[in-house]
C-alpha cells in the first residue's frame, strides 16, 4: 500500500508523521471520512466544505490544498483501488509542544485509503448484521464546549464511549455501537454514527446541535424528502426509539444499516429502511459508476 504524506506518495511502512505533530500530541486535526466507488469519491464536494469549515474552526483557515482531490486520485490509482475507503487528514503541522497555536501553520497532510467491498445497487454491505445499539453513560459533549460540527481527531468522547460496550458484552448480547445522549439525556447519535427511527410513518432523526451531522444523513434526508416521505428533526427519550417501528444507523463506510437492537429490545429495520437504503445505492450507482 501507498499512501500521500505532505504531496507525496510513499510505502506504507514508511508513511510517518513527527512526533512533535500537534495532530498526534493534542488531536488539532481535522479529517474527512470519505467513501469512493468506481474511482469517484462520492459527495466529494460536501466532504471537501466540512473540512475546510473544520479547519476554518482550528483557525486554519486556507490550509487545505488546492490540489488535494488529485493528492486522493493519485492514492486511489497508485493502490489500484476503485472501491475504497478514503481519510483525508490536515493536522497543523509540526511546532513547539506548547498548548498555543502558533499563527504560521506548515500543515501536515495526508490521504489514506483501504479497499472495500464494491457499492451501488449491485453492491455488498460493509457490514454483515444489523447493529446491536446500547445506550451509554457517556454524553456528547456539547457544542458549547466543543463545536459539534467539527469534525476533528480528538475522538476521546467516542472512544469513551465505545469502551462502555465492553461492560455490557456477554456471551449472549455483543452490542457494536454505542448509543449517545446529550447532556439532557436526549438522544444525539451513535460513537460513529447518525441516527434515524420511524414512528407511524414519520422518520425522525436527533435534531443538530448535539451531533456531528453526517453527510450520509444529509443525503438520506434529500432522499427521503424527494420521496415525500414525512421528516421530523426534534428533541427524542431513549424510550422513543426502543418503541420505534423501524431504526437505522448512517455513515460513510456503512452507509444505511438497519438497527437490530436497543438496549436489548428488538427494533429491527423494515420497508422504509429498505427503501431508503435501495435509494441510496441508487444514488451510488448514478453518480460513481
Amino acid at each position: 500500500m501507498q499512501y500521500h504524506v505532505d504531496g507525496e506518495l510513499v510505502d506504507r511502512e514508511n508513511a510517518t508523521v513527527s512526533v512533535d505533530d500537534r495532530g498526534f500530541r493534542y488531536g488539532d486535526a481535522a479529517f474527512e471520512t470519505c467513501r469512493a466507488y468506481g474511482g469517484e469519491v462520492f459527495a466529494w464536494d460536501r466532504h471537501l466544505e466540512r473540512l475546510e469549515r473544520t479547519c476554518a474552526t482550528l483557525g486554519m483557515e486556507g490550509v487545505v490544498p488546492e490540489d488535494i482531490a488529485d493528492r486522493v486520485d493519485e492514492t486511489l490509482a497508485a493502490n489500484d483501488l476503485e472501491d475504497a475507503y478514503v481519510r483525508v487528514s490536515i493536522s497543523r503541522g509540526v511546532q513547539p509542544g506548547k498548548l498555543t497555536p502558533q499563527s504560521e501553520v506548515d500543515p501536515t497532510v495526508v490521504v489514506y485509503a483501504k479497499p472495500l467491498p464494491r457499492g451501488g445497487v449491485d453492491g455488498k454491505a460493509v457490514w454483515e448484521d444489523p447493529a446491536v445499539v446500547q445506550s451509554v453513560k457517556t454524553r456528547r459533549v456539547p457544542d458549547a464546549a466543543l463545536p459539534a460540527d467539527a469534525k476533528t481527531h480528538n475522538y476521546l468522547n467516542g472512544i469513551l464511549a465505545r469502551l462502555e460496550l465492553r461492560r455490557a458484552t456477554n456471551e449472549g448480547y455483543r452490542p457494536d455501537e454505542a448509543l449517545m445522549r446529550d447532556t439532557d439525556g436526549n438522544l444525539a447519535e451513535g460513537a460513529t454514527s447518525n441516527l434515524f427511527f420511524v414512528d407511524d410513518g414519520v422518520l425522525k432523526t436527533p435534531a443538530e446541535g448535539s451531533l456531528l451531522p453526517g453527510i450520509t444523513r444529509e443525503v438520506v434526508m434529500e432522499i427521503a424528502e424527494a420521496e415525500e416521505f414525512p421528516v421530523e428533526e426534534g428533541r427524542y427519550a431513549v424510550d422513543d426509539l426502543r418503541t420505534a417501528d423501524e431504526a437505522f444507523l448512517t455513515n460513510t463506510t456503512w452507509e444505511v444499516r438497519p438497527v437490530e437492537s436497543v438496549d436489548g429490545i428488538a427494533v429491527g429495520g423494515g420497508p422504509m429502511t429498505e427503501l431508503l437504503g435501495r435509494l441510496y445505492s441508487r444514488r451510488v450507482e448514478e453518480r460513481c459508476y
